[in-house]
């Protein structure tokens, strides 16, 4: 069997001998390694990729090791459930629903949610349960408390927001911290808000681009996953932009689920530790 353990603590001496050495205690094989220390925050961040069998006691005996409050994790193969919130555009969902479809990356996509019906076509085309949460003649507090009940009985791991094109509550936020991940259509913190590629036009950028993070309460100003570029030049009018930068959004948000299916991501305060 094939494990990913993630580790996350305090930084203190022998961290890795200790965490090594108690998987060869338990006839662990560490098939791959990464680690970064934040030497300014004083944290220390591992991913280990294991082959064997451990038994029940091995997260104990390794919490027992580390450095108070530690974060342990060990996951097998089970896919990441995911449950995906959509407004009317189709590029983020389509590349998503169509990577899970191709079995190229390991989540589970458990459902699509969205405010309008326009996209209930396609989901229920790769055989996906769709749901319509209007949010008509609701508050946003009250729109955001039924989506946040609906997704709350599917239990996901990741929340990815697919061109959800509303704003978030702090209530919905704090409900699903730390599982949120958004695509933003622009290179963040530049552009930030609507009509970003309208706004790069006026100022006659030279790069377009897209960023997913995770979501906190400032808009568009959560810990960076990925981010992607292209050139442009003077002869692509705000139009044109738009279709360039759809594309390197779907290519990212895929990017970023895909992280964190494999276990790679760790926020880390405003910032994230992302390993290849």
């Amino acid at each position: 069997m094939s494990y990913i353990l993630t580790t996350e603590c305090k930084d203190d001496i022998g961290l890795i001998a200790k965490i090594t050495s108690l998987c060869h205690e338990h006839d662990l094989n560490i098939t791959r390694n990464n680690e970064f220390v934040d030497k300014e925050g004083n944290r220390f961040f591992m991913r280990t990729e294991l082959s064997g069998a451990p038994n029940n006691s091995f997260i104990a005996q390794l919490q027992a090791l580390l450095p108070e409050g530690a974060k342990l994790n060990l996951y097998g193969q089970e896919r990441t459930k995911v449950v995906l919130l959509a407004t009317k555009e189709v590029h983020c969902l389509g590349g998503v629903l169509l990577k899970q479809y191709e079995q190229a990356f390991n989540i589970e996509v458990q459902a699509v949610i969205a405010n309008y019906d326009t996209l209930e076509p396609l989901v229920k085309g790769f055989g996906i349960p769709f749901h319509l949460v209007s949010h008509e003649g609701l508050t946003r507090s009250e729109h955001d408390a039924a989506m946040a009940e609906l997704i709350e009985q599917y239990n996901p791991d990741i929340v990815g927001l697919a061109k959800y094109m509303r704003i978030l509550t702090p209530e919905f936020v704090s409900r699903f911290e730390g599982r949120i991940i958004n695509i933003h259509h622009s290179s963040l913190p530049a552009f930030i808000g609507a009509k970003p590629y309208h706004q790069a036009f006026k100022r006659g950028v030279k790069i377009v681009g897209a960023t997913a993070h995770f979501v906190n309460d400032e808009l568009d100003e959560g810990p960076i996953i990925a981010q992607n570029v292209t050139q442009v030049s003077h002869a692509h009018n705000a139009e044109e932009m738009a279709k360039i930068g759809r594309d390197i959004e779907k290519t990212v948000f895929c990017n970023a689920l895909q992280l964190a299916c494999e276990h790679k991501l760790f926020i880390n305060g405003d910032k994230t530790v992302v390993f290849s």
